[in-house]
């Protein structure tokens, strides 16, 4: 009897670990019926937003990775300072830095309007990212979807969560691993910066310090970030070289001659444990391709909201 009790309780156990389980998953088919023109509806709102400016397809894509990293993919980057509530948007790694809150308006209330209060922020943000790519060149992949939105944020988290420019090698692949992504993970999504630029004040440092820089390409960038703090800031430097609004593999082949504009950048090619994977992508565009788009869709696995926790936001800037 005891025997038979024990069982039963181990079953029921399995039963609302795989019922949990299962809940929590994400899918690429999750508005296949309450949704059906989400896709469409999105990849035109991105698409009017990269016709008006090129560098926008980058802003969106380090939207989601800025949101996945801070506490998972849950839209909570999107929320703004109010009196009573404290957002990501001011952390260090944000602050005058991320961009494209104004595109992210504009899909959602283009959503609404097709399918209101079914289509989380968080799930926009996943969507925008992956047609940013394509839009510029880059690859496709099938996005999860299913994702709900926080109804909190933490500036504590995205101070300590977001990998800094200033990060050593050993410091990325540990904060990768943290959010249960690999070197090769880490090293693939780095090539994100095959797109977007970077402030000044997130490369000053390296131009005029360091000495595994390329000597022409250091003297470039020191022309518009003066090595005094203060004096240009907000000054912009592509942070690929060759192609800053193609998603193609340049940004490794920059990094194999030494014209990686970040300090964490270079940290990919410096002697260390992921050079091979660098030297790989940038003679095998096909590789950096595929092991890109799957450490995408990983990304967008962390630690999401999902069934009856968060809500859909009605404004992707405020909780309901």
């Amino acid at each position: 009897m005891a025997a038979a009790a024990s069982s039963f309780n181990t079953f029921s156990l399995l039963l609302l670990l795989f019922v949990g389980s299962s809940s929590a998953q994400l899918s690429t088919n999750f508005y296949s019926k309450s949704c059906p023109n989400v896709f469409t509806t999105v990849k035109s709102a991105v698409g009017s937003a990269i016709s008006k400016e090129r560098r926008m397809g980058a802003s969106l894509l380090r939207l989601f990775f800025h949101d996945c990293f801070v506490n998972g993919c849950d839209g909570s980057i999107l929320v703004d300072d109010t009196s009573n509530f404290t957002g990501e948007k001011n952390a260090a790694p944000n602050r005058n830095s991320v961009r494209g809150f104004n595109v992210v308006d504009d899909i959602k209330s283009k959503v609404e309007k097709v399918c209101p209060g079914v289509v989380s922020c968080a799930d926009i943000l996943a969507i925008a990212a992956r047609d940013s790519v394509v839009i510029l060149g880059g690859p496709s992949w099938k996005v999860k979807l299913g994702r709900r939105d926080a109804r909190t944020a933490s500036q504590a988290a995205a101070n300590t969560s977001i990998p800094p420019p200033t990060s050593s090698l050993s410091n990325l692949i540990s904060s990768f691993q943290s959010k249960g992504l690999s070197t090769k993970d880490m090293v693939a999504l780095s090539g994100s910066h095959t797109i977007g630029q970077a402030r000044c004040t997130s490369f000053r440092t390296r131009i005029y310090n360091e000495s595994n820089i390329d000597g022409s390409f250091a003297k470039a960038r020191q022309r518009k970030c003066p090595a005094t703090s203060g004096s240009g800031d907000n000054n912009l430097a592509p942070l690929d070289l060759q192609t800053p609004t193609a998603f193609d593999n340049n940004y490794f082949k920059n990094l194999i001659n030494n014209k990686g504009l970040l300090h964490s950048d270079q940290q990919l090619f410096n002697g260390g444990s992921t050079d091979s994977l660098v030297r790989s992508y940038s003679s095998k565009p096909s590789t950096f391709i595929s092991d890109f788009s799957a450490a995408m869709i990983k990304m967008g696995d962390i630690t999401p909201l999902t069934g009856s926790n968060g809500e859909i936001r009605n404004n992707c800037r405020r909780v309901n």
